[in-house]
């Protein structure tokens, strides 16, 4: 069941959090093995936390939504006394001494901790192949990649070894993985959630937020995610905002933008047909869809220059401890200049004050998350020259929006010839969360792609 459901029950006092979490438990022994979506579970103390959650729920405190309900970590967010690994060997022994800021969000919300998510090695890639643990593999079909960097966290979800997870997206990073594994992803505006205490990939791109199995479980992490932390430079003080109150919002009024250039570009042609077939439905929820005009930035060096500043100095005392794909990728930032840094930073700026300007004639954006199906790992790892290039086209479409640092989200649309899932991006203007989730729902409920569940035997006995 949804969060959205579940939680009601576990508020009246009809099913505990102990029966919740010994369920996922049960499942992450069972199927963890053919997925690899967790590098650590937390199982002693996850069950600790659900008794004293049922504890507090029948002396009728219950904190709201995510009280008592199973989630899990993308394991480079710090976690007081657990490993954050961030899927290297660099750190696969590091346990912080504090919380990350969302870490102390959830615990507040009394959410119960299952562990933490498999990735691609310290987020520097979209396909969850690179990693000291391993690959993570899709719960579709188990011969196929995840997505990333946020695929363990994402495979997770789709598999029911938890009720909702937290990831981070610097090119989509939330939203490729839940587009590939079938669930709902969403990156919020830039600064709406804090990141101190997330280990960065590149923290003028990075952004965290909630992959779960409905749009309205989205809302109700977000929820509890979003707030403005003084002690994160780059955390926004800007009101927030009911995003459960959003999914009710009417849509019919909304002017939706079809950015054909770029974002509809070489689509594989399962996923150009699922996508129209989407707009269709978008166009019956909504005033207007009409085609649409949109300069793309598509630099990557502030990223890799980013990059490479947090890791320079690891990288000159145990090159060694990296995989060899990360490495060169964070190497490929060395030779970029502080003073282009710093004019790269202020370009970013002035772009984002200007680019929003565009949602004076649209509301929303629509495009595909991802341009073509997930590749099988066998094609990645057989060919390593590959890797890079199809990582890059599978975050053509979700890049962009880490550059503007405007709110996106990736629903599930429909499925490839193969059966393998297809994800539908709507983007919005900055802080215009609530209406982004809105036309994310309106869609979801004249749909019903959110209700297919993997043939999870199935696809583990092909791993």
């Amino acid at each position: 069941m949804a969060i959205s459901e579940i939680s009601e029950q576990v508020r009246r006092r009809l099913i505990s959090p102990v029966e919740l979490t010994k369920d996922c438990l049960h499942k992450i022994e069972k199927l963890n093995p053919g997925l690899n979506a967790f590098i650590t579970v937390t199982a002693e103390s996850a069950l600790a936390e659900a008794r004293a959650a049922e504890a507090e729920i029948q002396a009728s405190h219950w904190r709201g939504p995510l009280h008592g309900i199973p989630i899990a970590l993308k394991d480079l967010i710090d976690t007081t006394g657990v490993k954050t690994t961030a899927a290297s060997a660099l750190f696969k022994d590091r346990v912080p001494s504090e919380d990350a800021e969302i870490v102390r969000h959830l615990k507040a919300a009394g959410a119960v901790f299952l562990g933490k998510h498999n990735l691609h090695e310290f987020a520097y890639g979209g396909s969850s192949v690179v990693s000291y643990f391993g690959a993570v593999h899709n719960p579709w079909n188990a011969q196929h990649i995840a997505g990333g960097s946020s695929g363990g966290s994402a495979a997770a979800v789709a598999a029911g070894l938890c009720y909702a997870a937290v990831g981070t997206d610097t090119a989509g990073s939330i939203r490729e993985p839940a587009a590939i594994c079938g669930i709902v992803g969403l990156k919020p505006t830039y600064g709406r959630v804090s990141a101190r205490g997330v280990i960065p990939l590149s923290c003028s791109l990075d952004h965290v937020g909630p992959l779960t199995r409905t749009v309205a479980d989205c809302a109700l992490e977000l929820q509890a995610l979003a707030g403005f932390d003084s002690a994160d430079p780059h955390s926004a003080n800007v009101p927030l905002q009911n995003y459960v109150e959003a999914l009710d919002t009417p849509t019919r009024h909304f002017r939706v933008g079809v950015p054909r250039t770029f974002f509809y570009d070489d689509l594989h042609p399962d996923v150009a047909w699922v996508v129209d077939q989407a707009l269709s439905v978008v166009s019956n929820v909504t005033a207007d869809v009409r085609e649409f005009s949109l300069a793309v930035p598509t630099d990557r060096t502030l990223q890799s220059a980013e990059s490479y500043a947090y890791h320079a100095s690891f990288v000159e005392k145990s090159p060694e401890l990296y995989q060899p794909e990360t490495l060169r990728r964070i190497q490929s930032g060395k030779n970029v200049s502080a003073e282009d840094r710093t004019r790269l930073t202020d370009e970013l700026q002035e772009l984002r004050r200007t680019a929003g300007q565009i949602f004076g004639t649209v509301d929303v954006l629509v495009t595909p998350t991802v341009p073509i199906p997930p590749p099988t790992l066998a094609e990645l790892t057989q060919n390593p020259d590959l890797l890079r290039p199809r990582e890059l086209l599978m975050l053509r479409n979700t890049r962009p929006f880490n550059v503007w640092g405007w709110p996106a989200i990736s629903v599930p649309c429909g499925f490839t010839g193969t059966g393998l899932p297809i994800g539908l991006q709507i983007i919005g203007p900055p802080w215009e969360e609530r209406r982004v989730l809105a036309l994310a729902h309106a869609y979801e409920q004249a749909t019903d792609w959110h209700k297919s569940r993997p043939a999870l035997h199935g696809s583990m006995s092909s791993s």
